[in-house]
């Protein structure tokens, strides 16, 4: 165990999106499998306060934490890797966030008239926020969003820098992600952007004290040691990030390098090995599954995967559950309002995600139209909860006109709108339900358990929310009447109001929609449990679907 605070800086450099959260929150698992307490912070060097207004088509998904905080989608990947480590606002900030406390405290007089400056001022707010994350952890793994050379990322470059300096050599690592691409026209692995990615960083005074080259094939001995050498590095600190079939693979992949081993003696740490058996059992069931299920996501930013990715790989947990691989299908509901549903019927579930705005709307409520008359697996999560109850009031309860505040907000048969107590709030994010929420499940409906509470297997659960319409209670006992079980409400006692959070069909083999997003609590050894009922039920659909096949051959 680490008897001194630890730090390990993680830098990227040449091109974005390389790997670095991958990488990571890969190092976080493997130190914590030696039983160090570990925990993760993400810099992020643009300057919006935070990413819950930024477009899913340039940043990708928000990722909610229990606290309401919103966050880069490298906190769902702490997450899914670092299992004991609870993350809050601490643990994710901007430079928007920087630079907003600077100002707040220049205005107040907290600077006694000096000029405020980039040096020392925003470094040492940057300073403050980092040690603020990192209190109550052994070790913290600090991940620098940006490429190394980006002009907004300087001041946390230069923040790091000092804190290395105040620290000590001793208890600061510096971990450089970088790229070794290999030219086929020439045969060969090239080694000169990672050198010249390393003298960027050394021009600021940051020598790496490992290189994690990303690449798609080894590197041998010879290659490690050039690259050692031309980035003054030792040949034995410099390790392959190669590409690899599942991000579940990399910290296996790493620890068969050595690279825990390195970080631990560099550091001067103390630890016992690694137990890495369960994440192992888990890996072999995702490369050698029992069995294959195809699931339908029926949403409207498909061309961008990054929008989906806590729903992407709790898929994949749930598929791991039940030994399973799932293959995700990913469907543009514009063509679906386009009349085109063949696709669907290639899927063994559907699961539509949640969003904002109208473009797509019918045509995902159509997907959910066919899941129900069809009895195909349905999981609606949050939008998609919200449209299964327009498409239950327009085609079952008589309501031709239902729709949702969001869209039509001066229609009469809103089935979802706002809250009382959210009308009239101009503020963007003022009306949205942020954060980690209490749910009473229904256990029984008509004398048999509920869906949700054959998941669950207990009456109350606290889950992660981002919304900003609900399920308008004027509506409820009509849905209610008309068979829309209502298995899962928060009850909002400072407003007086029943909330619905979960409905499901007691008529149909599986389909529950939910108002909160169980994606952002899934992880691949602890997946959760709607998601594992999801692709048990799709399974079973699946099976279906080949018997069928088999008869009409």
């Amino acid at each position: 165990m680490a008897k001194h605070k630890k730090y390990i800086f993680v830098t990227g450099g040449v091109l974005s999106s390389i790997g670095k959260g991958i990488a990571a929150a890969s190092i976080g698992m493997l130190l914590e499998q030696r039983g160090i307490k570990v925990t993760m912070v993400k810099m992020d060097p643009y300057l919006n306060v935070d990413p819950g207004t930024m477009s899913p088509f340039q940043h990708g998904e928000v990722f909610v934490l229990d606290d309401g905080t919103e966050t880069d989608l490298d906190l769902g990947h702490y997450q899914r890797f670092v299992q004991n480590a609870t993350f809050t606002r601490k643990n994710s900030f901007t430079a928007g966030r920087v630079y907003e406390a600077v100002i707040k405290r220049e205005r107040a007089g907290g600077y006694l008239g000096k000029t405020v400056q980039v040096i020392p001022h925003v470094t040492d707010q940057i300073k403050t926020n980092i040690k603020a994350a990192v209190e109550d952890a052994d070790i913290a793994i600090i991940e620098v969003g940006g490429t190394v050379g980006d002009i907004e990322g300087l001041p946390f470059l230069e923040a790091i820098r000092q804190i290395k300096h105040e620290e000590g050599a001793e208890n600061v690592l510096f971990a450089h992600l970088t790229l070794v691409p290999y030219i086929s026209t020439a045969g060969e692995l090239k080694t000169k952007p990672t050198q010249h990615s390393v003298k960027e960083l050394r021009e600021i005074g940051i020598q790496p004290d490992i290189l994690i080259c990303r690449t798609d094939r080894p590197l041998d001995k010879e290659i490690k040691s050039k690259i050692g050498l031309f980035c003054n590095v030792a040949g034995d600190c410099v390790f392959s990030a190669q590409d690899a079939a599942s991000i579940y693979d990399v910290p296996l992949l790493f620890a068969e390098e050595g690279l825990d081993d390195k970080v631990t003696e560099k550091l001067g740490i103390w630890a016992g090995r690694p137990d890495l058996s369960k994440w192992k059992a888990m890996v072999e069931v995702i490369h050698k599954p029992k069995h294959e299920v195809k699931i339908g996501i029926v949403g409207k930013y498909t061309d961008w995967r990054d929008t989906y990715k806590s729903i992407s790989e709790s898929l994949v947990h749930g598929g791991v559950a039940n030994h399973s691989s799932v293959i995700p299908v990913y469907i543009d509901s514009e063509e679906i309002e386009k009349g085109n549903l063949k696709i669907l019927q290639e899927v063994h579930g559907i699961l539509v995600p949640g969003g904002f705005g109208e473009r797509g709307i019918e045509g995902k409520i159509k997907a959910i139209e066919y899941a129900r008359s069809e009895a195909i697996p349905f999981f609606g999560i949050c939008l998609g909860m919200q449209l299964a109850v327009i498409e239950f009031a327009r085609h079952v309860c008589g309501l031709e006109h239902a729709n949702s505040a969001e869209f039509k907000p001066e229609n009469s048969q809103n089935v979802i709108d706002l809250m009382e107590m959210q009308k009239g709030v101009t503020e963007l994010g003022g009306t949205m339900r942020l954060g980690a929420y209490l749910c009473q499940i229904v256990t029984k409906h008509a004398g048999k358990s509920t869906h949700a509470y054959q998941a669950y297997g207990k009456d109350k659960v606290s889950e992660r929310h981002r919304h900003r319409y609900e399920v308008s209670n004027e509506f409820r006992a009509r849905l209610e009447e008309n068979g829309l079980v209502v298995c899962g409400q928060h009850i909002d006692k400072k407003n007086g109001i029943q909330l619905v959070e979960m409905i499901e069909l007691s008529n149909h083999p599986w389909f529950l929609g939910c108002q909160f997003h169980p994606e952002l609590q899934s992880r691949p050894l602890d997946p959760h449990p709607l998601f594992v009922q999801f692709i048990k039920a799709s399974l079973s659909s699946a099976k279906g679907m080949q018997t069928a096949m088999k008869g009409i051959k």
